[in-house]
């Protein structure tokens, strides 16, 4: 028999969040809504689980393989724990918002479950805040997310904030016109995300020196873009440059001190995506321990598959994101000695002020109050710093 596991011990990827960073999540969760919200996103809020019928259906079939699921005991009918919320609000918006004007703008926040984390993110359980636009199909609608998403995360201070765009349909372009599928196809797939020319040339074949070029052009945006424009691209191919090049331009005017690369070949974790898609990124050095993608998005096709409308969004991770802001200066703690008129203690929290009352007399008040976290403890009306 097993030993009875520590009242602490927690599944792989699982953790409770502690004073003051449970806090400090839902103070970024609230700002981030904010800035959503300021640009006409309408919060939803989806359940935490749906039939697997509906939850695996269109762009959610790509997250079948992480999820949890069980038999409901009410239905009699399997069901699934989210483990993202974009697919959720697509069927939101075809279902109890079909009819409602287009472009629809949705925001949502919440936590999704998930089978396996990664080496990047080992968590399994994940905050995720975002949003969707769905119902434009132009490249206005792209600049727009993307340059919400950058402006939410600058206004809760994320450092050194950048954007690296993709084109996940770009590769299949090139090699639907070279004729290039299957177990080839398969292979130059893997080649690319590895970024490892020798393979990449040996796998494309007479496509291997576009590919190629491809691979090296991926850098700042103004010197990808000129990259690019090099290349002698196959038309579907062309037509994905030519509106990069369009929400590049609208970057530039709506989110100017953004910073912008590109990576034409980059399509992990795009597997649904149908276009111009995204990861935000925050330089320097972390705070809290590693960083990897703060957050991610793109354009995709929502709705029943048999009759999709465009769409594009983003998720943002909330664990990510905490990990990169600097240490938040602690609130201004007061101890109320026992027995203080209670009108004191209301005004000291008008004035911004946390305060701990006291629930019984002690002999060193200063004491008690270093005991309890807190920084002043209140004397003759006036908090005084302990020490």
């Amino acid at each position: 028999m097993s030993e009875t596991p520590h009242p602490a011990l927690l599944p792989t990827g699982m953790h409770d969040l502690l004073p003051p960073e449970a806090e400090v999540e839902a103070h970024v969760v609230a700002r981030l809504m904010t800035t959503l919200a300021a640009y006409g996103y309408e919060r939803v809020k989806p359940p935490l689980v749906e039939f697997e019928e509906t939850l695996f259906s269109g762009a959610g079939a790509t997250m079948a393989n992480v999820t949890f699921r069980m038999m409901d005991p009410a239905s009699h009918r399997m069901i699934g724990v989210r483990a993202d919320m974009t697919p959720q609000i697509a069927r939101i918006a075809a279902t109890r918002l079909g009819d409602a004007p287009r472009p629809l703008r949705l925001s949502y926040a919440g936590q999704v479950l998930r089978v396996t984390g990664s080496e990047i993110r080992p968590e399994r359980q994940v905050g995720e805040v975002g949003a969707e636009l769905i119902g434009a199909a132009g490249p206005a609608a792209d600049v727009e997310v993307i340059a919400v998403a950058g402006e939410a995360l600058a206004a809760i201070g994320v450092p050194h904030l950048s954007v690296d765009i993709t084109l996940p349909t770009l590769v299949p372009a090139i090699t639907e016109a070279c004729g290039i599928s299957g177990v080839r196809a398969t292979a130059l797939r893997a080649a690319l995300d590895h970024k490892d020319i020798a393979a990449v040339t040996a796998a494309a074949g007479g496509a291997g020196e576009l590919l190629c070029h491809l691979l090296t052009a991926a850098g700042p945006a103004p010197a990808a873009l000129a990259a690019l424009d090099r290349l002698d691209l196959p038309e579907r191919a062309r037509a994905e440059r030519v509106r990069l090049g369009s929400v590049l331009d609208g970057l530039s005017a709506a989110a100017p001190e953004l910073k912008v690369t590109v990576d034409p070949v980059e399509s992990r974790g795009f597997e649904y995506h149908t276009g111009i898609s995204f990861t935000f990124y925050a330089g320097g050095v972390a705070t809290h321990g590693p960083v990897g993608d703060l957050g991610r998005g793109g354009r995709y096709e929502a709705g029943d598959p048999a009759t999709p409308e465009p769409a594009t969004g983003f998720t943002l991770y909330t664990d990510t994101i905490l990990r990169t802001l600097p240490r938040a200066a602690a609130p201004r703690r007061v101890l109320l000695p026992f027995g203080i008129d209670p009108a004191r203690g209301r005004a000291l929290r008008t004035e911004g002020w946390v305060t701990v009352a006291a629930l019984g007399a002690v002999r060193d008040w200063r004491a008690e109050a270093r005991r309890l976290g807190c920084g002043y403890v209140l004397e003759n009306g006036t908090p005084v710093a302990v020490g």
